[in-house]
This record gives structure tokens, sequence and C-alpha cells, in this order.
């Protein structure tokens, strides 16, 4: 840690209580000081970090009396340390430091080493406690509670990354640990089912039993599913089984997937997954948006490993960070370095223009339609790359018309991408495809007034939404 000394002005001075380790100011401390100061005694600098939210202004991390006496007295100066922490957390090093002259009551000592654990679960006891003051099991105790409840949220996450088939290796980055105790952790997972399943054996539902222990429906359906073939899943699930080639419905299942632009029914992505895959068999999700192909893969008990743009580490664990950016200098690139390729590839990109203020402005959404396609092609030809000969693409996505306030006859057809331009570039890349299968989206989406304007004005909306199934 670097420091310089210097005098700075009291008044660009902040005391926040969220970093002081103390309960209270004690005036009594504070007045002796400002007596001592009058009298021309000279203390120890001040010590502060640059305030990392207010340019030009300092936090105080230890002398707070000192500070208190000098501003009393109507000083406008003083000598102060600049420290650079370096990310250290500031609660823990002036507690540190306060720890000198006067030690922390046990009161403080056990409410400062839950702030701090509270906001690093990765610190060790003995760290705080070399912080505090106190020994390592002394700090044991006071965050017994605290670390219990945290582990079950890492033990939930790593129960939820280990069906989904994620590695160790990968599991202890996305989550901060070491992979040791991921696998130390994994080897008791089964204890954590335990209650989980004597709760549905007696009867309670899925939903009610997620809400008990703080679970996701998809992760209890998952146990509740446990040994069932598909078609005896689907029945559980409450999903009809479409035989035939259009797969129609009329809204989203809720409790899989969050609330996303652009959201597409768990039962359209059950029905690729029944019809294209095997229980077991490894899903690559490269833009999973609000997790409905990694929930669905739960229930369906295949594995998932699913990317997105966007970080939720967590509500979605099992999403890890990716964003595809593509130019001449920067191309395409796999997320991830392994030897296991995916059985099947889900991919439903961010439609072109529709919803793009929804999306994160780095989306392919906003792209002008040559620079899209341009994006599709290099991103088709780099899955082809990274598949088996065996692996099927499932690619989702629909017609895109400009329609708005145009009759159908005035369409020229200019700024339009429809399905042919997408199987155009999935035959150049490689893909041949083997099904078309009309997947529409419910025109409940538009209201009565809605749909007699445009009919007034001789409007042809879109509904059109197609699965294509392709293989190398």
């Amino acid at each position: 840690m670097t420091k310089s000394t210097t005098k700075i002005p009291i008044a660009s001075i902040i005391f926040e209580e969220e970093i002081y380790p103390r309960k209270g100011i004690d005036h009594r401390r504070f007045g002796i000081f400002a007596e001592n100061i009058r009298d021309g005694f000279k203390f120890e600098p001040i010590e502060v970090e640059p305030h990392p939210d207010k340019p030009g202004k300092y936090r105080l991390l230890d002398g707070v009396h000192r500070w208190s006496a000098y501003k009393t007295v109507g000083m406008m100066d003083l000598e102060a340390i600049i420290k650079d922490l370096k990310g250290s957390d500031p609660l823990l090093y002036a507690a540190k430091k306060a720890i000198g002259p006067k030690q922390l009551t046990e009161d403080e000592a056990r409410d400062t080493a839950r702030r701090v654990y509270n906001k690093n679960t990765s610190l060790s006891s003995a760290d705080i406690g070399k912080a505090i003051g106190r020994s390592r099991q002394t700090v044991d105790s006071y965050i017994a509670d605290l670390r219990a409840a945290t582990q079950m949220g890492l033990d939930i996450k790593m129960f939820r990354m280990n069906r989904l088939g994620i590695p160790q290796d990968r599991m202890a980055k996305r989550l901060g640990v070491k992979q040791v105790l991921i696998h130390n952790h994994l080897l008791k997972m089964p204890v954590l089912a335990n209650s989980i399943n004597t709760d549905l054996s007696r009867g309670f539902t899925v939903s009610q039993v997620a809400e008990k222990h703080n679970w996701t429906e998809p992760m209890v359906w998952s146990l509740a599913l446990e040994d069932k073939e598909d078609l005896e899943r689907f029945k559980e699930l409450g999903w009809g089984l479409r035989t035939w080639d259009k797969w129609e419905w009329h809204d989203c299942d809720k409790r899989f997937g969050d609330d996303w632009p652009g959201r597409i029914p768990a039962q359209l992505i059950a029905h690729i997954l029944y019809y294209f895959s095997k229980q077991n068999n490894l899903i690559f999700d490269p833009m999973a948006g609000g997790g409905v192909t990694p929930d669905t893969c739960l229930a369906l008990s295949r594995r998932c490993w699913a990317f997105d743009m966007q970080d939720q580490p967590e509500t979605r664990p099992e999403i890890e960070p990716h964003t595809w950016t593509h130019s001449t200098t920067n191309p395409l690139a796999w997320p991830v370095s392994s030897k296991e390729k995916p059985d099947l590839i889900i991919c439903d990109p961010p439609y072109f223009d529709k919803k793009a203020a929804d999306y994160d402005k780095k989306s392919i959404s906003g792209l002008p339609k040559k620079e899209y396609l341009e994006f599709l092609e290099a991103f088709f030809a780099l899955l082809k790359q990274d598949a088996k000969k065996t692996t099927r693409l499932a690619f989702i996505n629909a017609d895109w018309r400009d329609f708005q306030n145009k009759p159908a006859a005035e369409e020229s057809g200019k700024g339009a991408i429809l399905i042919d331009d997408y199987l155009r570039i999935l035959n150049k890349t490689g893909w041949r495809h083997t099904h078309i299968i009309q997947a529409p989206m419910s025109a409940q989406r538009f209201s009565a007034v809605v749909v007699s304007a445009m009919q007034k004005k001789r409007i042809l909306g879109v509904t059109s939404r197609y699965v294509i199934i392709l293989k190398q």
C-alpha cells in the first residue's frame, strides 16, 4: 500500500459510519484532545483514502477523535496520510487501526466482524481476527449464522451448476472459490437434496417445496422428476406433446426463465430437447438471456452450458458471462476451452431491430441489417467449427418485415430479413437443414384496438417464427 503525508482541508474529509468500527464517537475523548491541541500538543497524522464516489474528497480511516478535535478548535487544515488500500476493505483496515490505544469493545468487535463478512464472504476468520484483535475461534462464533446462510446459498448454486454439468474448474471461477472447496461440497450434495425429497414424498407440491426451501421451481422439478422418462416428465409438467411440425402456445410457462425481452416458451425448448436430444446430453446455449434453456434442461435432465453478455451471478450463476464480438481485428472466439463438444446447440439470438431498445447497447439487435447478417454468418461458422459431426443446431428466429403503418401491398421487402436469408447463410457456413418447424408467436400480444386499426389500413402483421433444425 502506498502513502503520502500532506496538509489537506478539514472540509474535504468525510466521516462515514459504515466504515467506522466503533459504536459512536466518544465526545469526552475528543474534548480532551481539543484541550491538548490548544495547549500545543501535536498528534500523529490522521489517515484517509480518496473517496471512491466523490472526487476531491477523502474518506476518514483512522483518527475520528483527532479530526473532531481539530474541527472543534477551528483549524482549517490538518496533516494527513493518504492511503491507497488497493481494493482492501476500508472497514477492516479501520478496525485494525482501532485496536491500538483503545481496544474495540466486545459489541464493536462482533459488529465489525459481521459487517466485514457480509461485504466479503471469502475472508477467513483468521484475517478478520487479526484486524479486530480477536482469535479465529472468537470470530467463528461471531459469524457462524451468517456463514451458514451464505454457505447454503453457495451450496444451492453449486447444486444447480453441477446438475447442469458445468465442470468444477469453471464453477470455482464463477463462484470465486477454490476448486477444492467445490470438490468437497459436491460430495455433500446428496444430503442437500434429502429435505427436498422428504417434503415431496409427503405430498407437498413443487411450488410449495420451492417456496419453503428458497429454491427455484426448475431445481425442485429436477429432483421431483428424477429417473422418469421424457414423456412422463411432459405429463407431470402439464405440457401436451405436439406430434406435428407446428408448435403453438398462447403464453410462456412462467415457472421457467426470467421476465426477459423476447422471452420464448419453455414448452418450445422442451420440444426441441425431446425430439433432438436425449437425457444427459450436453446442450449449448450461446445467448441464454433469461435462462429458459437451462431451466428447461434441469426439468428434462439435460446438461447445459449457457452464456450471455449480461452477467447475473447471484440469480443466474449457471449462465456464464460472455460477449460475442466480431470484427476483422477481433474475430469471434469460443467461450470455454474444453474437449467436450455439445450434442445440441440451441440458438435464439436477439431478433433484428425488434426490441432493440430493451437489450444492451452491445446487442446485435441494434446492428444494421448487413452487419447483423454478417455477424450471424461468422457465428454459424464458429458453431460448426466447435461442434461434433453429430451435433444438431436448433436456430430460432422469425421473419422481420417493417409492416408498421404500411399497407401490405406497399411493402418493398428491401429492408426485410426473412427465413430465406437465414437459410442462405446457414447453408453457406456448412449447416444443412433437416426440419423447418412452425412455432408462431401468439397473436394475443396485439390488442383488439390495434388489430382493428391494422385491418382498416390493410396492414399484414407478423406472428411467424420458426425452429430450423440443422446438421453438418
